[in-house]
């Protein structure tokens, strides 16, 4: 079968179920779209998506002035801080979540090659996945394919950032306790290791929510190519 299509279902036919268009009417217009035009707007969509999300965090206050993806402390550290504010020691904690967040803002930018590169080799499985796999399908596809290189490329810059401040390495003495203990998860016992995750948590996120403005609204973006795919599922 020609690899253009997706098994015995066309691209086009996943883009209407996935966006809940059951309109025949609606159908047969998408059915004017090929396979490939259908594909390449999923790719330039996420595309986009990145590189808006990249632009967004990667800025001073990206990830601290943004409530839906600001780093807060761990878990245990959170309880703790309310105890050493009462103690006079508010400026320790709220250097280390500024630390944390900043930490998370310089390594964004580094993620903007990897992210291409994944779309670019998206397959047609990669694209039915994502057409089929609902709210999250964006978020899980990135991170299948870049969460374990960028961790390593972040790692150190997250670690040069949070080195300068010293309740961090009093956590991380702390915690690996705790977690010992079995009071603390494993990935929330190391500071770095935390703000790691949380910054690619909070990437792919902000990509998840980006790729769904350009469905929403693709006439905004003023790309010929995405008004006319996601333009016919209005």
């Amino acid at each position: 079968m020609d690899r253009r299509q997706f098994n015995s279902i066309p691209l086009p036919l996943m883009t209407t179920l996935v966006l809940g268009v059951h309109s025949q009417a609606q159908a047969l217009s998408l059915n004017d779209l090929s396979n490939a035009e259908a594909s390449k707007g999923l790719k330039t969509a996420l595309e986009k998506g990145s590189l808006a999300a990249v632009s967004l965090l990667g800025q001073t206050d990206g990830f601290m002035g943004n409530p839906k993806v600001r780093i807060p402390l761990p878990g245990y550290l959170e309880d703790a801080s309310k105890l050493m504010r009462t103690l006079g020691q508010g400026r320790r904690v709220d250097e280390l979540v500024t630390a944390m967040n900043r930490a998370a803002e310089s390594a964004v930018p580094m993620a903007k090659d990897l992210l291409m590169s994944a779309v670019k080799s998206m397959t047609v499985t990669d694209a039915k996945q994502i057409l089929t796999g609902g709210d999250m399908s964006v978020t899980t596809f990135f991170a299948d394919k870049t969460r374990d290189s960028l961790g390593v490329r972040f790692l150190p810059v997250v670690t040069q950032a949070t080195a300068k401040v010293g309740l961090a390495a009093k956590y991380n003495q702390v915690a690996g306790k705790v977690a010992g203990l079995g009071l603390l998860k494993k990935e929330d016992a190391n500071i770095e290791q935390y703000v790691t995750g949380k910054t690619l948590d909070g990437l792919y996120l902000m990509i998840g929510e980006e790729e769904r403005k350009i469905r929403q609204d693709p006439v905004a973006t003023g790309n010929a190519l995405l008004k006319k795919v996601f333009g016919a599922l209005k």
